[in-house]
């Protein structure tokens, strides 16, 4: 008989105890296992009065450390509390499931190695992605493979946003609103529309893909709260739509990691992950190009994750965990590929810094969009890196009356 305990009864905990208890004997015939939920700890018992499985119900920690119990599935989120609830249940020797990706960018190699110590396993496939199974392929399934790169949407409330605001011709802050009418979005997104929850996700996909510590803080974000109508309309005009993508690739010179609103092409596989969902590429350099697509949060999807680990766990409850990542990989933030570049240039004079951008680069046109006060100019050009855009856009900065940049890669594929 297998004890869980499930830390939090919000959203996704109660979405776990249902699976578990939809799937018991699923569990029984597919690994000869019973499970049982033996506690379920919640922030004010007083609250859950009533509930059909009151019995289980806890608010007192302590009651859970002198329970029998084999796998902890950690569902509360934040930082702390639930970091020392995880390390007292590894150095207990319980084996842990979490969907915290905050808990696991900051202190998962210190979870892991705490795991590893005490030979038992520390799963987290639901912190990344939500329902789609991504940590598993990536760590287990391509281990043949060196990966070349990985991009994708992994915030489902930005995704959410720039649909709106691209499908049906929305400003920003209508856009949020709705959001967080909806659900999507927090009372305070910030985490959210300022990129960090997706930098946060591709730090633990990028060190699993590369092998080499990635530190969520040192990934160059640009958030969404900058983009307006003229920016959707200038991404149509091109045929491409505008995502918050999160990215890195590996070369020579380290981990080039980045999160930021990117036009890409209109009839590419990301282009249409709509809505709420995410959508996750891989480049192997033995399998080729891999699209993982669903839904990136909720109730249920998020839980199906955590009850595959909790699968996972007790059918390999003797097999010995990736040993953590150690080694601290070098990550920079600017571009260096050569690509295609939006540019929405703030002037006092368009047709001087038309003109400008015409000497600068060989390759430029330009969009006839100008702007609310009619003082832009919205160019396309070619440059062979970000570094050497940037040096070109200080060179117009010194001959031209420049106000404010904005800059998009354009992505074909």
């Amino acid at each position: 008989m297998t004890g869980i305990a499930i830390l939090g009864n919000g959203t996704v905990g109660s979405g776990v105890e249902e699976l578990i208890n939809k799937n018991i004997k699923k569990i029984k015939d597919r690994t000869g296992e019973e499970i049982r939920i033996a506690k379920i700890l919640v922030r004010d018992i007083n609250k859950h009065l009533g509930q059909s499985d009151a019995s289980l119900l806890t608010d007192k920690i302590e009651e859970l450390f002198n329970e029998d119990i084999d796998i902890v599935v950690e569902v509360m989120g934040g930082i702390n509390p639930a970091y020392e609830y995880i390390k007292k249940f590894l150095n207990m020797k319980k084996h842990v499931v979490t969907a915290n990706k905050d808990l696991i960018a900051k202190h998962g190699e210190e979870l892991l190695s705490l795991a590893n110590k005490n030979q038992v396993k520390l799963h987290f496939e639901a912190s990344v992605g939500g329902g789609i199974p991504i940590l598993k392929p990536l760590s287990e399934c391509l281990a043949g493979n060196e990966i070349r790169c990985v991009k994708g949407i992994l915030n489902g409330t930005t995704n959410f946003i720039l649909s709106k605001m691209y499908n049906e011709n929305m400003g920003y802050d209508k856009a949020l609103k709705i959001a967080q009418e909806l659900g999507f979005a927090e009372a305070n997104p910030e985490s959210d529309v300022m990129g960090y929850d997706a930098a946060r996700k591709l730090s633990i996909l990028s060190t699993i893909a590369y092998g080499k510590k990635v530190d969520w803080q040192e990934i160059k974000t640009i958030g969404i709260t900058e983009i307006d109508e003229t920016d959707i309309q200038c991404a149509k005009e091109a045929n491409c739509n505008i995502k918050l993508l999160a990215m890195s690739s590996k070369d020579d010179k380290g981990i080039y990691a980045a999160v930021r609103p990117v036009l890409v092409s209109r009839g590419s596989q990301i282009a249409k992950v709509e809505d709420e969902f995410n959508g996750i590429s891989v480049e192997g350099d033995a399998v080729g190009d891999m699209f993982f697509y669903g839904k990136g949060a909720g109730k249920l999807p998020t839980a199906s994750a955590v009850f595959g680990d909790i699968v996972d766990i007790i059918e390999n409850k003797g097999r010995k965990m990736l040993f953590p990542v150690r080694e601290k990989a070098e990550v920079y933030g600017l571009w260096k590929q050569k690509s295609e570049w939006m540019l929405r240039i703030k002037c006092k004079n368009r047709v001087e810094t038309m003109c400008a951008l015409g000497e600068l680069f060989s390759k430029c046109c330009f969009s006839n969009a100008k702007g609310k006060d009619g003082d832009e100019v919205v160019a396309f050009v070619e440059s062979e890196s970000e570094e050497i855009l940037d040096s070109m856009l200080n060179k117009l900065n010194n001959q031209n009356s420049i106000l404010d940049v904005k800059k998009f890669i354009k992505l074909d594929n």
